[in-house]
């Protein structure tokens, strides 16, 4: 099994607080090679993901899931 990453659940909390991409790039003090890394499902690291969270008010689960995927 290969192993990918959602996150779903930051974008969708993303429009609900109307935060563009950029906003959360500057607010978290992220790169844009983070957020295209994301956009891809791929993975970053967990000091990425707290910086977010500190960001959102949130937890870890509110912004990525862990998904396995078959191939």
């Amino acid at each position: 099994m290969i192993y990918t990453f959602s996150y779903d659940k930051l974008w969708h909390r993303m429009i609900d607080l109307k935060l563009k991409k950029k906003d959360l790039q500057q607010k978290a003090k992220i790169s844009s090679n983070v957020i295209a890394k994301m956009g891809r499902g791929e993975s970053v690291t967990l000091d990425t993901i707290a910086k977010i969270c500190a960001v959102l008010h949130c937890s870890i689960g509110d912004v990525v899931d862990f998904v396995p995927k078959r191939v």
